[in-house]
This record gives C-alpha cells, sequence and structure tokens, in this order.
C-alpha cells in the first residue's frame, strides 16, 4: 500500500466512524454518572394509539376503523393506566412492566409550537433546539450544546450521518451500529495507519477511533455465536438497542438513535397492524436496553420523541395525517414514574387544536430543560446555554 493509498484508506475508515472536525475530545470518560438516550422517532408517529384516550367518546367516534379498544378482557384492548389514559396493547410484556414498576412515564400534548407539518423543516427545528423566532444555526444542535455545558464528553449518535441535534462545536462520534460489517482496514492496515499518526495531533483520535471500531465489532461477533442457540434475533431495533446499551453503559453519557418508518398515512391498523408492529419492536427494544444497561440502569434516562404527532381522526385511507402536538416517553431505572405527566386537557372536538390535532401544551424545550437541570444539576444560565431564552419546567419526573 503506497502512501496516497494509506491515506484514502485512513481517511475513509474515520469517515466511516464519523469523527467530526470541531475540536473537542473523542470518547472521553463521561464526567457525570447519569446517561441520557434521546430516541428520535422520524416520520410523526401516531400518538393517539400509543397513549390511547380512552375517557375520550370523540376518539372512538372519529376513529372507527383505527380506534383501540377501551380496557377489557379482550387481548386487543387498551392497557388501563388511569381512568382517562390506556396503552397500546403490544406493550403489555416490555413497557407496561417499565411503567408499573416506576420506571416509565409519558407526557401528552408535547412538542413544539413551530406550526410547520413538514417531516424535515420540523425534524430540524427540534434537532436545533432554537428559538423558533430567530434565523436558524445548522451547526449548533441541542444534544451538542448540552456535551458542552457538561464540559464536552461523551456524547455519541449511533446513525448513519453525524445528525443535526449532535451538530457544534463538541467532538462526537457516530456510528450505525445496524449496518456494521467487515470493517474496510483491517488489523495490519489499522497498526499502519496508527504508527502513521503517532506523535501527531490526530494521534489520540485515530488510535481511539481504531479501538471503538473494535469493540462494536466483538460484540457483533459474540451476538453471532449467540444467534446460533436462538438467543437473540438478528434484525430489528431490539438488537441495535442492545448494542447501544453496551456502548453506553461504560463510555458515553449522552447518545442519539433514530427510527425510521412512523408515516402512516395508509393502512395504519389499530390494535394490530402496522403500527402495532413498530410499537411492538420499539418496545423491546427499549426493554432490552434497560436490561442491557444493567446497573446503570438507575442513573440513565431515556426519552422518545417525534417531529410531531397527527391527525385526531382517521383519514379515508385507514390512516391518519400531520399533526401537531404529540406523546413522549420518558423512561429509567431512577425516574419517578407511573404517571402521566405535564399540563393536560379532557379530549373533545372543541380542544384539539385547528380542530384537528393535540395542541402543544408542553413545549419540548421547556420539558428537556427541567429533565437537564434534574439529571445534569445544571443551574438557569447553564440551561440557556442549551435552550435559549427557555424558562425549563420541572414535571417532577426526576
Amino acid at each position: 500500500m503506497n502512501r496516497r493509498k494509506m491515506l484514502k484508506t485512513s481517511l475513509a475508515a474515520m469517515s466511516a466512524l464519523a469523527m467530526s472536525s470541531v475540536s473537542g475530545r473523542l470518547f472521553a470518560v463521561p464526567a457525570t454518572s447519569n446517561r441520557l438516550l434521546v430516541v428520535f422517532l422520524r416520520g410523526g408517529y401516531d400518538a393517539a394509539n400509543l397513549l390511547i384516550p380512552i375517557s375520550s367518546k370523540y376518539y372512538y367516534e372519529t376513529r372507527p376503523n383505527i380506534a383501540v379498544p377501551v380496557p377489557g378482557s379482550e387481548a386487543n384492548s387498551a392497557l388501563m393506566l388511569n381512568a382517562d389514559w390506556g396503552l397500546h396493547p403490544t406493550l403489555r410484556e416490555s413497557i407496561l412492566p417499565l411503567y408499573a414498576s416506576g420506571q416509565a412515564a409519558f407526557i401528552p400534548f408535547a412538542g413544539t409550537d413551530d406550526l410547520s407539518r413538514s417531516h424535515f423543516e420540523t425534524q430540524d427545528g427540534i434537532e436545533l433546539g432554537q428559538p423558533i423566532n430567530q434565523s436558524r444555526n445548522y451547526q449548533s444542535g441541542f444534544l451538542n450544546r448540552l456535551a458542552a455545558t457538561l464540559s464536552g464528553r461523551g456524547a455519541i449518535s449511533f446513525t448513519d450521518q453525524l445528525p443535526i441535534v449532535m451538530q457544534g462545536s463538541v467532538q462526537v462520534a457516530n456510528t450505525a451500529l445496524r449496518s456494521v460489517a467487515k470493517p474496510a482496514v483491517d488489523a495490519r492496515q489499522s497498526a499502519l495507519i496508527a504508527a502513521m499518526y503517532r506523535g501527531t495531533l490526530l494521534d489520540q483520535r485515530v488510535t481511539e477511533g481504531f479501538s471503538i471500531r473494535d469493540e462494536v465489532m466483538r460484540e457483533l461477533t459474540n451476538e453471532m455465536d449467540a444467534a446460533s442457540r436462538s438467543a437473540i434475533s438478528a434484525k430489528g431495533f431490539e438488537l441495535e438497542a442492545r448494542r447501544i446499551a453496551k456502548l453506553m453503559k461504560d463510555k458515553h453519557n449522552i447518545g442519539f438513535v433514530d427510527v425510521g418508518g412512523w408515516d402512516t398515512h395508509v393502512g395504519q391498523g389499530g390494535a394490530t397492524g402496522y403500527l402495532a408492529g413498530r410499537f411492538d419492536e420499539l418496545g423491546r427494544g427499549l426493554n432490552g436496553f434497560s436490561q442491557e444497561m444493567g446497573s446503570q440502569w438507575r442513573n440513565t434516562v431515556v426519552v422518545v420523541v417525534s417531529e410531531f404527532g397527527r391527525t385526531f381522526r382517521e383519514n379515508g385511507n385507514r390512516g391518519t395525517d400531520h399533526g401537531h402536538g404529540t406523546v413522549y416517553w420518558v423512561l429509567g431505572g431512577g425516574i419517578h414514574g407511573n404517571q402521566i405527566a405535564g399540563e393536560q386537557i379532557r379530549l373533545e372536538q372543541k380542544t384539539l387544536f385547528q380542530n384537528r390535532d393535540y395542541p402543544v401544551l408542553n413545549e419540548y424545550r421547556a420539558v428537556f430543560g427541567g429533565l437537564f437541570a434534574r439529571m445534569f444539576g445544571l443551574n438557569d444560565a447553564q440551561v440557556e446555554q442549551v435552550f435559549a431564552g427557555v424558562k425549563p419546567r420541572d414535571l417532577g419526573l426526576i
């Protein structure tokens, strides 16, 4: 291998590990024992069929084909959480036990005040976390600003490319665990590349980049061995979530992953069907993550968000269209769960936003700000560095 080819291979390897060129330390040991994982459901999931408003007659009137039945003895009926809310039945074995034990909670009527129903515009806006009445700085995502506030340590994104939420001044790695395969650079080439950069400014970055690649490959090898005994499925979010946990519990205190496939305009289904399958996969993944975190689960908070909700009424194709407010999930071994948190209203036609959607009563930056203040001990000035102009809201979850 000549020097030019070696350099090209080195840069390709570093690109695959998504080492951004901004300043800061990579793979640093977290300064806090607390862990945060943000799970972004891209596509705007139908929150009304996740957290079912069982006390709303209007819900059942406007969803004749896709409503989840009221709680009862049937397997496809909603799982009662309280007098007003039920949980989708596919989450009976995964999320309901976490909720019952105080390790899961839900925040309905959550979201952004941005009124765009464009997937891309709203996703970008949420990931940036900037005031909606100002011009956007696409090089400053809110999780990167959080990492900077925490001395720039321990952030990683489990995505194909570094997402907007992780863009900024802090060095952040990303690796897509779902598609990890044979490394483009073998052990011999890795050693040559590392030797090339030894003693330079890139020495630590290159060495640690190969280290995390090798760690991921070791985990995959172990999982392949287990799969031969049918211990773990080789596909789906559950496996990816367990991989994330193996990396986060020891080395990283801020993580991000996105999950697609939530734009259900047609054939959405109710207690069964397409969306039910997605909930099942997501629920098993989150439960698997909690198990894999082991003793660190008590120091971990998972927040599940989406860019917006969907229309309260079903459409003519037995699906739903782009909406506004949604439901956030909060999970963790040390949270005050077993509750439906935040400001709420009774869901009737007159209380819908623009006569079609969930209103937003729990603005996401204020909600995240309150969680960050409790999790990481941030004061108001530090929260301001993450979410400018926001007064954090403490919902009593931590």
